[in-house]
């Protein structure tokens, strides 16, 4: 070390000293830490405040949204429920999602989902219509002239026709709920994208796993928020039963979408493992399922 720059160094170790904790304020933001799965859990606290707090811990939606993006935020809206009833993504994470990707300077963000319900209602009931075009979200229902044939070339599908708006996009964010299903004993975020799928969607039941990690294969999301706010621990995925709903103030943030629906699974006393989307979602090189080799930061509100 030279002169002048053990003076630098001299001084700036000085300056830490005297300004104690203020210093490691200075750290540069490519210094942060690095996390595979951010878990936000907030008893009490709005589902806006855990959304927010979850994003921000996994690097902030800047990190992910650039100025003059067009966004696709895709949530659940298949069922004529109430947000209390768990069938559908939390509309308070939804409208906190939209309000962040604006924020980080997103141009438009789009909200859609191909219900199995009248859509209407869905979009009414579920409260994310209102939520997010009080936000400057476009809003539509979905077009059937817009599917269009993808090859996919997967395990099980080789080809399907899937909605054109979440490949004509800059980026994807995928807010899925969490909740139970009585064919795939779980769905969240890799299930997901059963509504962007055109055609018999029902066809794919008998090879399911393997059909939905090959989705996984042409869509990319940028990001995935789990809404645990209120999980739905039976008679899914349409539930109805407030019996079957458990609130546990909880969003789980990540870019793995499979390493989110295997800690997902823990919510629900399973394990990645047992779900066989998550699987094959690993087996084909998607993500990762192995909690054990995560980096995951768990944070209060």
């Amino acid at each position: 070390m030279n002169r002048r720059t053990f003076l630098k160094s001299a001084a700036i170790a000085g300056c830490g000293l005297l300004a104690g904790e203020r210093f490691y304020n200075l750290t540069p933001v490519w210094a942060a830490e690095h996390y595979d799965l951010v878990v936000a859990q907030g008893a009490g606290k709005s589902p806006e405040a855990i959304t927010k707090a979850a994003i921000d811990a996994i690097g902030g939606m800047k990190k992910f949204i650039s100025r003059g993006d067009v966004v696709v935020v895709k949530p659940n809206i298949g069922w004529d429920r109430l947000p209390e009833q768990a069938a559908n993504t939390n509309p308070e994470v939804v409208a906190a999602i939209v309000k962040l990707c604006f924020e980080a300077g997103a141009k438009k963000v789009k909200v859609f989902d191909r219900t199995c319900n009248d859509p209407r209602r869905c979009y009414k009931q579920s409260g994310i219509a209102d939520a997010v075009t009080a936000l400057g979200a476009e809003v539509s229902f979905i077009d059937d002239r817009r599917f269009r044939d993808i090859p996919i070339k997967g395990q099980a599908l080789k080809t399907w026709p899937l909605y054109r708006d979440i490949f004509e996009t800059d980026k994807i964010i995928n807010v899925p709920v969490a909740k139970h299903h009585g064919l795939a004993r779980l769905t969240m975020a890799m299930k997901n994208w059963m509504g962007v799928m055109g055609g018999n969607r029902g066809s794919i039941h008998q090879k399911i796993g393997e059909s939905l990690a090959d989705l996984c294969l042409v869509i990319k999301p940028t990001l995935t928020v789990l809404d645990a706010v209120r999980i739905l621990t039976a008679n899914g995925p349409q539930g109805g039963n407030l019996k079957d709903v458990k609130r546990l103030d909880t969003v789980i943030a990540g870019v793995d979408q499979v390493a989110v629906d295997s800690y997902g699974a823990t919510l629900f006393g399973l394990q990645g493992s047992d779900l066989s989307y998550v699987r094959a979602g690993a087996s084909i090189g998607i993500g990762n399922m192995d909690l054990s080799k995560m980096k995951i930061r768990k944070l209060n509100v």
